[in-house]
């Protein structure tokens, strides 16, 4: 609770036209969004805009934060959709081009933990944008079901479901790759 109230606290003395207290809240908030924009898109640079816009909207729309919620799930919120947002522009730029992730491929030198993170992260890009995000929000960022319900805007059970269809595909694919006798408990 101490981290909302800090939230809600910066979030008033930005409205009031502190801007160090913007800067504070990107600092706290900006490595997350990067994490989990990088999750959805799998490209560094990418990822750099997408946090770049995140918080740009977020200081733009700042007055219709609502602190009777967390922030973090207000900001969230924003990263999810530009990250879906770069996905779309990524693929309407590419002209029906399916190939998302380029550099796939590992030299035989490469260690094998490497090579199995960069596999999940190919399998990652083979889910649709709803399955890949929920698995980053609740693998990759350890949200909670009711966190991931307040972020998507959607009821916990669908939260469940998603997740559970997300696994189970995320598993196919890594199964089709390879590496499924690694990933199953």
């Amino acid at each position: 609770m101490v981290e909302e109230d800090q939230d809600v606290a910066l979030v008033a003395r930005c409205l009031d036209g502190d801007q160090e207290a913007f800067e504070a809240l990107l600092e706290r908030h900006q490595k997350a969004i990067y994490n989990l924009a990088y999750r959805m898109l799998a490209s560094a640079e990418d990822a750099e805009d997408v946090t770049q816009t995140v918080f740009m909207k977020a200081f733009e729309k700042l007055d219709r934060y609502n602190p009777e919620y967390r922030f973090f799930s207000w900001i969230y919120r924003i990263g999810v959709n530009e990250s879906i947002d770069a996905l779309g522009r990524r693929k309407r730029n590419a002209g029906g081009d399916e190939e998302l992730h380029a550099g796939a491929a590992s030299m035989e030198d490469q260690l094998d933990e490497d090579r199995t993170c960069q596999r999940v992260q190919d399998a990652m890009m083979t889910l649709s944008e709803a399955e890949r995000g929920v698995i980053v929000l609740k693998h990759f960022l350890g949200l909670s079901y009711q966190e991931i319900s307040k972020v998507l805007e959607v009821p916990d059970k669908t939260v469940k479901s998603r997740l559970f269809v997300a696994r189970r595909h995320l598993r196919d694919a890594l199964e089709a790759m390879g590496e499924g006798e690694r990933v199953k408990h």
